[in-house]
């Protein structure tokens, strides 16, 4: 079976597509590689966030669905996205940067021997960054480079899922022996999982935590977080397996910028399997990237009405420069 290969994007719910776009671009220094709407939910903003290239397992994405309301914390929630920095000395750059930014965050700390720094958004959206020193596994990606953030500290990739479940041995079976991750070190009540080449690029840490509420989805929150596949090929695979297992799916599906299968692998935990491919620069220039609404083949006759439902942003950046500070 071909194993999955990391992680490939972390998709969650913003209150505001503008505020999410000021807040991914100008303080974490990530690169919008494509302004599209939810292909099943055509007045919704889909923002992709990524690296210089928009390689695959860089993805941090988001929806702004009109009036959700705010998401309620707890447990059985993809509760935290992680996103690579170099190196230790590169936490210490965001310490100052989110100071001088007034972004609340907690200080460095350390878990299974990565240093790492927790914050959160407007919308109280958890992350963490966490140091690649020492990381072996999925390489990371390549920094934006006409970005705010200096390279030797930007943002490269995606690291760790974190998972808060209520039945952990439940979940545990459904990664080891349906999704093929192997539990590699535990911290109190954190699990390390790693797929593939493992590392920060391809894990998931699961919070065994049935005393929490628990969670509901909402601005703030994560609505799903998908994992890499090579290709077509084995993703049809995997929907065998799935299929012969019998677990439910969504069965084949086409986002244009990579072909997908849906399975929801806990209660409220939705995980996607995704292709590394085609990519984003199918309709837009590496130069201007991310600038236009870009809108997938079976789409694009309904551009007028889209248009219409969707509130024009200002995305142009290939004008503007930036200072590293």
């Amino acid at each position: 079976m071909n194993q999955l290969k990391g992680i490939h994007h972390v998709t969650a719910i913003t209150s505001s597509a503008e505020k999410n776009y000021d807040f991914i671009t100008n303080v974490l220094g990530m690169r919008l590689v494509k302004k599209t709407v939810n292909q099943d939910d055509i007045q919704t903003y889909h923002l992709f966030f990524a690296d210089d290239k928009g390689s695959a397992g860089t993805d941090m994405t988001f929806f702004d669905f009109p009036g959700i309301p705010k998401g309620v914390h707890g447990t059985n929630e993809i509760s935290k996205t992680s996103l690579r920095v170099p190196t230790n000395a590169a936490l210490d750059y965001w310490v100052k940067r989110f100071d001088r930014l007034k972004v609340s965050h907690t200080g460095i700390k350390e878990q299974f021997g990565k240093k790492s720094l927790s914050f959160v958004d407007f919308d109280d959206q958890q992350y963490q960054l966490i140091s690649d020193e020492g990381n072996k596994g999925v390489a990371a990606g390549t920094p934006w480079q006409k970005g705010p953030v200096p390279l030797e500290y930007a943002i490269t990739s995606l690291g760790p899922v974190f998972v808060r479940i209520a039945n952990f041995n439940a979940f545990k079976q459904m990664l080891e022996q349906v999704l093929l991750f192997k539990e590699t070190a535990q911290e109190g009540s954190f699990h390390l999982f790693e797929v593939g080449e493992g590392g920060n690029g391809a894990s998931v840490i699961v919070e065994d935590n049935p005393a929490l509420r628990e969670a509901r989805q909402g601005f703030g929150t994560v609505h799903h977080a998908a994992f890499r596949v090579a290709d077509r090929a084995v993703l049809d695979e995997w929907t065998e397996r799935m299929s012969n297992i019998g677990l439910p799916t969504s069965g084949y599906v086409n986002r244009y910028f990579f072909e997908s299968l849906y399975t929801r692998v806990a209660p409220q935990i939705l995980f996607e399997l995704a292709t590394d491919g085609p990519g984003f620069m199918g309709d837009e220039p590496y130069e201007t990237l991310g600038e236009k609404l870009s809108l997938p083949p079976f789409l694009e006759p309904k551009r007028a009405q889209i248009e219409k439902l969707v509130r024009p942003i200002d995305t142009v950046r290939s004008t503007k420069e930036f200072v590293k500070e």
